[in-house]
């Protein structure tokens, strides 16, 4: 860590400059508000330690990062064969709000639980007895790996989500072709599991909190301090293999073979990676690259990788 002590102001600060060849995300026109310019990290060592450089005191909204947490949430509430009934294990190729798979090959499930469709997909199969009740179930489960003490919660923001739903038309298409397909099944009500879905992804998170996540995961579900296990092991070796195959969008394999970690993004700049074994990780750089990564946040990891030979291969 002390390495990364000396050295990670001046990396974030090299990278910040990659921060003009992207754009903010305009399509869900709250999140064009964040500054352009931002980049902070956070790095968690398995003791519980801490080591972050730039703005991360910046909140964001976790975006499609919550998707890997959902997926964790889902198969501890159905199992594997529950889950895997509904979604596939490959990687598309294709945009993240792609249709065009579910309608060329059969059967038209989403290929995996990390595009749009899968996540809708999962998003339906938490567990409760309404949208409210789900919610609050994601938020506690959330929460728990982000280190919120206890009495306290992570919470949605309430102006991106209004936004996102305002705006989704390509969500709520992807959806009822999912229930056209029988994806979703006869009972579900397709607009609650949209609103469910919205709002884990309006999750709002500091890079802090989303380092603690990262080290769960790395940690093989176990959480830091206490050392119990949150999450099945078996279902965190699952999501880890999601994030190297399909975690960075379609720019998942670029991102394999230069940085050589797991990681997932979203497109409020946030980023989610993890060393296994050793360290949890929390990006924010607003401003995107035409894949939908950050582009500052992508060769920060980028450089930090190269330096300390994180990759797994």
């Amino acid at each position: 860590m002390e390495e990364l002590r000396a050295k990670l102001p001046a990396w974030v600060e090299a990278s910040r400059a990659l921060a003009n060849e992207g754009q903010v995300a305009s399509y869900i026109p709250e999140l064009a508000k964040a500054p352009r310019e931002a980049l902070g990290i956070t790095i968690m060592g398995r003791d519980g330690s801490t080591v972050s450089a730039g703005e991360t005191e910046l909140r964001f909204t976790m975006q499609s990062i919550s998707k890997v947490f959902t997926l964790l949430l889902a198969l501890i509430d159905n199992g594997e064969k529950g889950v895997f009934a509904k979604v596939g294990m490959e990687p598309t190729g294709d945009d993240f709000n792609s249709m065009l798979k579910l309608e060329l090959v059969e059967p038209g499930k989403p290929f995996n639980p990390l595009i749009n469709a899968g996540a809708i997909a999962i998003s339906s199969l938490i567990r409760g007895s309404s949208p409210a009740d789900k919610v609050a179930r994601i938020l506690s489960f959330f929460g728990e790996a982000a280190g919120v003490q206890a009495g306290g919660s992570l919470s949605v923001n309430g102006e991106v989500y209004r936004s996102e739903s305002a705006t989704a038309h390509r969500n709520r298409s992807l959806a009822y072709f999912l229930k056209d397909n029988e994806v979703l099944g006869e009972e579900i009500d397709v607009e609650d599991v949209l609103s469910v879905y919205f709002q884990h992804c309006s999750v709002e998170i500091t890079c802090g909190q989303l380092a603690r996540m990262a080290l769960v995961l790395a940690l093989g579900g176990a959480d830091p301090v206490s050392g119990r296990q949150l999450i099945p092991r078996r279902y965190v070796r699952i999501a880890k293999a999601f994030m190297l195959m399909c975690g960075m969008y379609n720019a998942s394999g670029e991102f394999a073979i230069q940085v050589g970690i797991p990681a997932k993004s979203g497109v409020s700049g946030g980023i989610l990676a993890l060393v296994p074994g050793r360290y949890g990780i929390g990006v924010i750089g607003p401003a995107l690259g035409p894949k939908g990564n950050s582009t500052a946040g992508v060769h920060l990891l980028e450089t930090i990788s190269a330096s300390l030979d994180w990759s797994i291969f």
